[in-house]
């Protein structure tokens, strides 16, 4: 049997959000995210990690510089997180750190809303 799994709004998608799948649950890595799961998502990975350059927690993360620049940046201005840039050659390199105040969000607010509103798993709606 066949099935096939919607994009993110519901309406079936001949672009790249839609694969047809033989019953079975397909997790793509280019999944809708909603902002403040990436933003557990950075400070649980620089808690875990400590501090990380910019490639690699974006790459944890699953994120895009481009797309995504702003969500660090919300972060370091409201203190949850810290950028320090190092020299590295004739460039620079970028590393993230979590602030305790990082710490504490995560603890009171993020997780807290994770458990009342858990993440939605992708939906597996049979072909017509």
């Amino acid at each position: 049997m066949w099935k096939r799994i919607s994009d993110v709004d519901g309406k079936n998608s001949n672009k790249f959000n839609t694969r047809i799948v033989c019953n079975k649950m397909v997790s793509l890595s280019h999944e809708y995210r909603d902002r403040i799961y990436i933003r557990k998502d950075i400070i649980l990975k620089l808690t875990e990690h400590g501090e990380m350059n910019q490639t690699s927690l974006l790459s944890f993360c699953g994120l895009n510089l481009m797309k995504h620049k702003d969500i660090l940046e919300s972060l370091e201005k409201k203190g949850f997180i810290k950028k320090t840039e190092e020299p590295w050659g004739n460039k620079k390199m970028i590393k993230y750190a979590v602030t305790q105040k990082g710490r504490e969000f995560c603890k009171l607010v993020l997780e807290p809303y994770e458990e009342m509103f858990p993440r939605k798993e992708r939906k597996v709606e049979e072909q017509s």
